[in-house]
């Protein structure tokens, strides 16, 4: 029982850092290979620690927004087995939302909401499919649910996107 309880222990914490270097990954893929060699340098840490002065992404240089991030964590949904499937399975995911500094209390008002929609989304996938999927098409997902949630609430989204933090399934 003791070895059992251990393989299950460390195979949550591989299953873990993967899933930190691969979000950690893509995340370090879209920054840099979708951006400038100006605006990889604007968006360069300085000495301090923070952020230089000026824009740090594409879209803050063409609007002149600055942006922060907003964390919505620990969503967590049973995934659909097969018809008779006795082991049951979930997901885990944590969020982050790209906002403009004015909408920073605004999207906080609205986590519950959101974590509600994300909830309804992803607990309409199945085992196998979530196990097929990218990153990039949970992402996609995501985002679209919230984009139909607010176009039915006839109200403009908070926020300009939805990112994936960490994601588990088990």
């Amino acid at each position: 029982m003791k070895n059992r309880n251990l393989v299950f222990a460390l195979t949550a914490v591989v299953a873990l850092l993967l899933a930190a270097l691969v979000a950690g990954g893509v995340l370090w893929w879209r920054g840099s290979a979708h951006a400038s060699p100006t605006a990889q340098a604007a968006a360069a840490p300085s000495a301090g620690g923070h952020a230089a002065s000026g824009p740090a992404t594409p879209a803050a240089e063409r609007d002149g927004a600055k942006y922060k991030y907003v964390s919505l964590e620990k969503i967590i949904v049973m995934l659909r087995g097969k018809d008779g499937e006795p082991v049951s399975h979930y997901l885990a995911m944590d969020l982050v939302f790209k906002v403009r500094e004015d909408e920073e209390k605004t999207v906080k008002e609205h986590l519950p909401l959101l974590r509600s929609v994300a909830v309804k989304s992803l607990s309409a996938y199945t085992m196998d499919k979530a196990s097929l999927m990218s990153i990039d098409q949970f992402t996609a997902d995501i985002n679209r649910a919230f984009g139909d949630r607010y176009r039915h609430e006839q109200r403009d989204k908070p926020f300009a996107e939805a990112m994936i933090s960490k994601l588990i399934i088990e």
